[in-house]
């Protein structure tokens, strides 16, 4: 495979041509929407979602210019240091034009920690020099300093995420977002240890350690599924920072969102009461959402009641969880009568307020009637969402996907990526492979290229299924595309083509992946 610098510029030129294929920023991944599946199809990140890019002026041509000045100088150097060096020594290769294009460059190469640090180092150096020399250039934004950091730490360098933060240091453009970010990817791996420490070196930084930054390492922890952790640090250091029940809304956060575990969302609301902090609105905002995602109607109606007697406003979010619970025990119609109780206390329903309702109804077969409430979200001028979509292809037959793909394609509600894995595995654990092949050509129609999750559900599901011939194709395909091969599928298709030699007409040599002739295209026509 392509080392990552040539890649990131390769991937920059080939991107710039499909931009009207998405309304966002074209470096930013089309794959970070989440959805329910037995695949991950990325390393999700919050500075992702936090710091979304603007849509690029027109630059292109000037970006790609920066990317192979960075590109060519790491090739030719023997270190970093005379990479950089021959970046400032050579006229022909002009510092960044602006800050913004910088920052652009950091996130195209987010994927290559040391070509990242290379290109901050040759933006900060020309913009120290520049400024002493009177010239009026301007300093890095801060963006770009955090965006190195968090490129480093996210690729486990973090030498060289702690190198961004000493130098910020020796700016004096040091902030406390760059530690937050250090706690972050610290938290993110499971070191734990060294989140906090990161933390409790911050006075030595002249950085203000205060209850907002301990705030956001407890939700690094709890965000990593550390929650144990954020709660025992929550209780060992309110000495420091004193306990308040927004500290306790970290925690249910993390038990009621990132594992919904019921019993530990009591054990923390006994906590409370035993700590004598008292519950706000976010506080029984977090325990209705959680009793209704695991279909407890009593507690929901308990806490939605109690909340109310205690003088806390239910926002949007309350009622909508009070609708999916109503709806996926059975109680429909006190669903719609939620609607008319958002409407009377002054709120709007969105459209998570009618999926709330749609999915439970998908979920149960009742298809008839969540068609009825979609239609009736439409007439209200409510557009449906992606997941509303996948909330019907989920339970729809073949004819029906089809028909729904178009709509949401007419609709400029996708599909996406997710939408055809989802599919994907539906068809194989349904049992119906040749469906799910059908689902794999309309991807191709709909402009989607194949990552490595969908070739693995479709090798696994055709495996498992027995068309094995035919999952060779698609191994093949998958490697041949720049994937990394499987060790355990390696190994069953060579045990297969060896107690199957005499279909494969060699001399006595067979390789992992057959030659693609008429005699191998013929033979795996199995489906």
């Amino acid at each position: 495979m392509a080392p990552p610098l040539s890649s990131a510029l390769r991937r920059h030129l080939h991107l710039h041509l499909h931009l009207h294929f998405t309304q966002h920023f074209s470096f930013l991944p089309s794959r970070h929407l989440s959805l329910s599946t037995t695949h991950s199809l990325s390393d999700q990140s919050d500075f992702e979602f936090d710091h979304p890019l603007p849509p690029a002026p027109d630059d292109d041509g000037e970006l790609a210019s920066f990317l192979r000045h960075i590109s060519h100088a790491s090739s030719v150097a023997s270190s970093p240091k005379d990479a950089l060096s021959n970046l400032l020594s050579s006229s022909s290769h002009p510092s960044p034009a602006s800050p913004s294009l910088l920052v652009r460059a950091l996130w195209e190469l987010r994927r290559d920690p040391e070509a990242v640090a290379l290109a901050l180092r040759w933006g900060d150096e020309c913009s120290a020099t520049y400024g002493a020399e009177g010239t009026g250039s301007l300093p890095l934004p801060a963006e770009a300093w955090h965006l190195a950091i968090w490129a480093a730490g996210r690729a486990g360098r973090f030498d060289l995420a702690w190198a961004g933060v000493r130098r910020m240091q020796r700016r004096g453009v040091l902030t406390r977002r760059a530690m937050v970010i250090m706690m972050e990817r610290y938290a993110a791996v499971n070191e734990v240890k060294k989140a906090v420490q990161t933390f409790d070196v911050m006075e030595r930084f002249k950085l203000e350690a205060d209850q907002t930054v301990f705030y956001s390492l407890l939700r690094a922890l709890c965000k990593s599924k550390n929650i144990e952790d954020a709660e025992e640090l929550l209780l060992t250091r309110k000495k420091f920072f004193p306990l308040t029940a927004e500290g306790f809304n970290i925690v249910l956060d993390g038990w009621c969102n990132i594992f919904t575990d019921v019993a530990e969302v009591k054990r923390v609301w006994r906590e409370m009461s035993n700590c004598c902090i008292s519950p706000d609105g976010t506080s029984y905002t977090l325990m209705v959402c959680c009793f209704s995602k695991v279909g407890n109607l009593f507690d929901t109606l308990r806490l939605y009641d109690e909340m109310k007697k205690r003088g806390w406003t239910p926002g949007i979010g309350v009622y909508n969880s009070l609708a999916y619970v109503l709806t996926r025990e059975n109680c429909l119609k006190d669903a719609k009568n939620v609607l008319s109780k958002i409407s009377a206390e002054g709120l709007q329903p969105d459209v998570e307020t009618y999926n709330s309702i749609i999915v439970p109804l998908c979920g149960s077969c009742k298809l008839d009637e969540a068609w009825k409430i979609m239609e009736d979200m439409i007439m209200k001028g409510i557009v449906p969402t992606i997941s509303t979509y996948h909330a019907f292809l989920k339970q729809e037959g073949m004819d029906e996907t089809l028909q729904l793909l178009k709509k949401m394609k007419e609709d400029g509600c996708g599909p996406n990526s997710d939408t055809f894995l989802m599919l994907i595995d539906k068809f194989i654990q349904l049992n119906e492979p040749g469906n799910a092949l059908r689902v794999w050509s309309e991807m191709r129609r709909y402009d989607i290229r194949p990552a490595y999750v969908h070739y693995m559900a479709v090798i696994q599901g055709l495996v498992k299924h027995g068309f094995v011939p035919r999952a060779l194709e698609y191994y093949d395909e998958m490697k041949l595309n720049g994937f990394a091969s499987d060790p355990i599928l390696d190994k069953e298709f060579k045990t297969f083509l060896l107690a199957n030699r005499d279909h494969w007409r060699g001399a006595g040599k067979y390789n992992l992946i057959p030659q693609r002739g008429k005699h191998f295209t013929r033979r795996t026509r199995m489906l």
